[in-house]
């Protein structure tokens, strides 16, 4: 049996040290990996996790660290010099006494002395080649070279040409000292930007996980039944543990009412601060907040099963995933490296042998195109955008479950709305009933009602059961639920029982406006009417869709009148009522074929056409039938964010698309810019940093843009 494993792996820069992790953990037979370098997840499923304290070391190894496996060397203080801000600072404190020189009337003799300059250059380089030379050794023989081969070569030639010519006593033909410190020193600086930039794309996930701890008031009795409250940390509490939660208070797990009544500010998954009313029997989420009132509640799920720790494995696994625009990405990632080292080659040979410069221009030229490429830039576009976009959306209640979900937005020509629950509120109440049996009575009637709706999950038959709820209830031989039709049952006494849709009344009556039909042994007995509210937002989601050029359509199993009076209040293009969940299935893969279809549904009754969309949105409000059945979730109670969401979509592969242009063009301009002796290594060991902070920054702008 395949278990997954879920890690936090620290270290990873870039694509290409994604790929090292994703080829060495393939390598040892681990089955579905992912990898996200920017959040630093990689997860594997495995059918021995007994090898994974091997793996662990084996991903240790390469030059990464994985986190919280095993606590003895995670309690280990971190060594000096284990960030780039510190070796930055390190390296600077002997590279800028090299540089004094570029600094127009500043002449320093003593600087100009080759053994001063070796001496301080030493220092540098041996810090450098422990983070640089040691990544690229173990990347070359795992065979996927990453990027610090490139610094590694530029700044071994930069010193070794130097070393040589001090050497050999002929030092200022041969003083690159300055250069193989100056690489080192920036690409240091430039990582810890690209570090602090990429940080800044997973903002919105971070301040979800923040949430996930707090204190709780816990009740507990002792021996004299005397109730007493005391506080602990929430990551200490287990299911079925009893809490007091007060005004102003933060629910520290996922909970049930047993006592009181509060309004809850349920932002931290919706996104709206819009009070929500909660009452005994009702479920609190863990990280929401008691705006006002006082609960005793139990707690319901901890840890990984809390609903606030399902959207934040679902936020990370959509990361992981690679949506096709960043095949084309990943695949010049992969080679790039050894590409590069060989136009460098090229670029040296060429210089000195064809257009006969001296062997120090030609190495200059030659490192100079090492250390501009940049397969970071590549590699970093596509994870970067899709970071940023997936923690807007986040922080909006809207959860993707997959990357692939925010690129195909972009080309969703039509979408598919449910009506019960969906461009309704779904809240039913009766407002009128009939009992056409003569040897019926009200309440009886009342009662069969109740007996049979009771069982059902529909929003229509909670109504009636809500209604008429009694104690006197009929006791049934067998009962289930036909999907589409309604309940049916049979009685002790072996007497058939139906409460259902028109079509199960069409031989006793030709009145087609009533919601709920009650048949007994193949006779009428009377019918129920309900009424439902049209969702406020409605109108408003259906004329941005339109506004859009987006085509919209009501697909519903409800009776065609009462589609067809919410179809027109709203301006829905095209209406399909009285459809079957088969029939729906037919309808949505028919509107797949001919363009690609969202469709909005409330995830437990449209599960199967929500997985057959080509994207499939639901309501349900942190349900798991909906997390399972749809791509999209939206936690609002509500439409409002459908429009977000598409936008989020469109704009999200717009960024992407941006952020790609930028890190080929970059690379095609910048290569051969420094082959030809335009650019020399200093500055663009800066530039290159600079190149991901750009990306990062147009990333960034997804939290700000407007997408709707």
């Amino acid at each position: 049996m395949m278990e997954k494993v879920n890690w936090k792996v620290e270290g990873m820069t870039c694509t290409n040290c994604a790929l090292t992790v994703d080829k060495y953990l393939q390598s040892k037979g681990m089955k579905n990996v992912k990898v996200n370098f920017i959040g630093g997840d990689v997860s594997f499923e495995t059918t021995d996790t007994t090898i994974t304290k091997d793996i662990a070391k084996g991903i240790n190894g390469l030059g990464y660290h994985v986190a919280n496996h095993g606590h003895d060397e995670d309690e280990r203080p971190k060594k000096w010099l284990s960030t780039h801000l510190q070796r930055f600072w390190f390296c600077f404190v002997f590279t800028a006494p090299l540089m004094l020189h570029m600094i127009p009337g500043v002449h320093i003799h003593v600087l100009m002395n080759p053994y001063v300059q070796l001496a301080l250059t030493i220092p540098v380089f041996i810090v450098g080649m422990d983070f640089f030379g040691r990544s690229a050794i173990k990347s070359i023989w795992k065979g996927i070279p990453n990027m610090n081969v490139l610094i590694a070569i530029g700044a071994v030639a930069a010193f070794g040409y130097s070393l040589y010519g001090t050497i050999i006593g002929r030092a200022e033909e041969f003083l690159f000292y300055e250069t193989a410190a100056t690489i080192i020193t920036l690409v240091f600086l430039g990582n810890w930007m690209e570090d602090r930039s990429v940080e800044t794309t997973q903002a919105a996930l971070k301040k979800l996980a923040t949430t996930q701890k707090s204190m709780a008031n816990m009740i507990a009795y002792d021996d004299q039944h005397q109730e007493h409250i005391f506080p602990v940390e929430s990551t200490s509490l287990k299911v079925g543990d009893l809490l007091l939660i007060k005004s102003g208070e933060q629910v520290p797990m996922d909970c049930k009412i047993l006592w009181g009544e509060a309004q809850v500010n349920e932002a931290i998954i919706s996104g709206e601060s819009v009070l929500v009313f909660k009452q005994m029997k009702d479920h609190l989420i863990g990280g929401s907040i008691l705006e006002s009132g006082t609960v005793k509640t139990y707690v319901t799920a901890v840890g990984d099963d809390t609903v606030l720790s399902g959207i934040l494995k679902m936020v990370r696994e959509a990361q992981t995933e690679k949506p096709p625009v960043q095949q084309l990405a990943d695949r010049i990632s992969a080679i790039f490296v050894p590409t590069v080292v060989s136009i460098a080659v090229i670029t040296v040979l060429a210089n000195y042998f064809l257009v006969d410069h001296g062997f120090s221009t030609s190495l200059l030229r030659g490192i100079a195109v090492l250390v501009i490429s940049c397969p970071c830039a590549m590699g970093l576009a596509t994870p970067a955008a899709i970071a940023v976009g997936l923690g807007r959306a986040a922080r909006n209640g809207i959860l993707f479950k997959n990357a692939k979900s925010l690129e195909i937005f972009k080309s969703i020509k039509q979408v598919v709305f449910d009506k019960t629950g969906t461009l309704t509120t779904g809240h039913f109440n009766i407002v009128g009933f009939s009992v056409q049996h003569t040897s019926v009575s009200q309440e009886e009637f009342q009662r069969i009602a109740f007996s049979l709706e009771k069982y059902s999950n529909h929003p229509i038959a909670n109504a009636i059961a809500r209604s008429w709820k009694s104690k006197d209830e009929t006791r049934w031989a067998t009962i289930e639920e036909v999907k589409g039709l309604g309940m049916k049952a049979v009685d002790k006494e072996g007497n058939n029982y139906i409460a259902g849709s028109f079509k199960t009344a069409t031989q006793f009556t030709n009145d087609a406006s009533h919601n709920v039909y009650i048949i007994r042994n193949n006779e009428l007995l009377g019918w129920i009417d309900v009424a439902d509210e049209i969702r406020p937002e409605s109108k408003t989601v259906i004329s941005a869709l339109k506004a859009k050029g987006i085509r919209t359509i009501l697909l519903s199993g409800d009776q065609k009148d009462k589609c067809e009076k919410v179809g027109k209040a709203l301006g829905i293009d095209t209406i399909f009522a009285e459809q079957t969940p088969e029939q729906k299935l037919e309808k949505i893969a028919a509107f797949n074929a001919a363009v690609p279809t969202a469709m909005v549904g409330d995830g437990i009754n449209d599960a199967p056409a929500l997985a057959k969309a080509t994207v499939g949105i639901s309501l349900s409000d942190a349900s798991q039938v909906a997390m399972q059945s749809a791509q999209v979730v939206l936690m609002n109670h509500g439409l409002k964010n459908l429009p977000l969401a598409l936008g989020l979509g469109k704009h999200t592969y717009i960024t992407i698309k941006e952020n790609l242009f930028w890190a080929f063009a970059y690379n095609i301009v910048a290569i051969p810019v420094a082959a030809l002796g335009y650019l020399n290594p200093t500055f663009g060991a800066l530039v290159m940093g600079l190149s991901d902070v750009v990306l990062a920054i147009n990333s960034v702008r997804l939290n700000f843009k407007r997408v709707i």
